[in-house]
């Protein structure tokens, strides 16, 4: 079994880029609210304090592993004396019954960090796999999924490196990335047109312009402006995606959103956008199960 540096750095997806800032956070953050006031009363309590133990972090169903940074980061957190041996980089695609971590150190550390680590994994690994599952579904086209800003408050950093993990693209990490035009905002400016000419006037030379449409109508006024980089085009029918890809001739980029899913993200795909978004990759991925075995 391949034997893996264990630090935080070591462990992140080569092509998925999360800073060591964002993960020191997180860890404090989140053992923050599990130790509350008083720590681990239960393994104090029970534990003698110079006890060791050995442990094995186990992936129970195949999937894709994310979020082995921030497990590293907890146990260390709580004990560096804690020893870790990692047999997988976040990205990889697990069988079941994988051994994912070997860890031994200070068996109060290792016992009253074991739920924070595995929340982190458990939860960024389900993120991946079913990212994962989305891009399987789209070989062969040019097509990129893309996770959108429908993250749980606080852990937006890592469940879009989490997509990462799985293959997947990122989109905006935030308002202050691109401009992006939607239905009320249209509304409330007084039109498509209108909308696209102030938005052009503010944004600088490198912030580029999505417009959403719901209608191949106000996609055509998208063309004739001229003023966007991208249109995203809102729960369109597959028929509606392929007259909109045609009607927009490579002019400027198309992204697919609203309604997609695993069932029908292989026929978006063949349509010919350049993108299709969904929530779902954060929202609705359900966690991957991960287990600690204490094997002293």
């Amino acid at each position: 079994m391949e034997r893996i540096m264990t630090t935080p750095a070591s462990l992140l997806h080569p092509d998925a880029f999360l800073s060591p800032l964002a993960i020191d956070e997180a860890v404090h953050r989140a053992l923050d609210e599990d130790l509350g006031r008083a720590g681990d009363i239960t393994s104090m309590a029970t534990i003698p304090e110079t006890a060791k133990a050995h442990a094995i972090l186990v992936a129970r169903q195949a999937g894709v592993i994310a979020g082995l940074p921030l497990a590293v980061a907890t146990f260390r957190t709580l004990s560096p004396d804690i020893r870790i041996e990692a047999h997988v980089r976040d990205g990889a695609a697990v069988a079941a019954g994988l051994h994912v971590l070997t860890i031994s150190g200070p068996a109060r550390a290792l016992l009253t960090a074991e739920r924070t680590a595995l929340n982190f994994v458990g939860r960024l690994s389900g993120i991946a796999t079913l990212t994962a599952d989305y891009v399987r579904r789209t070989e062969g086209t040019k097509m990129r999924i893309c996770c959108t800003r429908k993250t749980t408050p606080g852990l937006r950093a890592l469940e879009k490196y989490a997509v990462r993990c799985g293959g997947g693209f990122n989109h905006r990490f935030g308002l202050d990335d691109a401009i992006l035009i939607k239905d009320n905002h249209i509304a409330v400016a007084g039109g498509i047109r209108p909308v696209l000419e102030r938005a052009k006037g503010a944004a600088g030379h490198l912030v580029k312009i999505e417009i959403e449409v719901d209608s191949l109508d106000q996609l055509k006024e998208v063309l004739d402006c001229g003023l966007a980089d991208v249109v995203l085009i809102d729960n369109f029918s597959i028929a509606q995606m392929k007259k909109a890809v045609a009607m927009a001739s490579g002019s400027l980029v198309i992204e697919a959103s609203g309604g997609i899913t695993l069932d029908n993200i292989a026929a978006v795909a063949a349509t010919g956008v350049d993108y299709a978004s969904s929530g779902a990759l954060t929202h609705s991925a359900p966690n991957l199960d991960v287990a600690l075995d204490i094997t002293i």
